[in-house]
């Protein structure tokens, strides 16, 4: 059974820093892209970055220049080094990889920032 368990989250305050881990096990395929998705409250989720196995990242606008995604092949985990965080990136971010034919998520986990 796959499973994705993310890391890291908790309270920090604005300006601060913070990185997230995800682990993928359960899986004995190649795992091509990962990648992390927030949802704040009241709004719909978004992603926030994304990692293919072998190509460039991508990132949403709002995080470029702060956020930096990149990821351990050999232990199937992704991580999101988070800096100059702003109270309005408050939201549960979610880690997901395509796996075969489905799509997996973690749980989540909570990123509160404080003003």
């Amino acid at each position: 059974q796959v499973r994705m368990v993310e890391s890291g989250g908790g309270l920090v305050q604005a300006g601060g820093s913070l990185r997230l881990s995800c682990a993928a096990s359960g899986t004995s395929l190649d795992i091509n892209a990962m990648g992390w998705y927030r949802q704040a409250p009241g709004k719909q989720r978004e992603m926030v970055a994304g990692i293919p196995s072998g190509g460039n990242t991508n990132y949403a606008d709002s995080v470029k220049g702060r956020f930096t995604i990149f990821r351990d092949v050999s232990k199937n985990t992704v991580y999101l080094q988070m800096n100059r965080l702003q109270p309005e990136a408050t939201a549960n971010y979610y880690c997901t990889a395509p796996i075969g034919s489905l799509r997996f998520w973690g749980q989540g986990t909570q990123v509160p920032v404080s003003s």
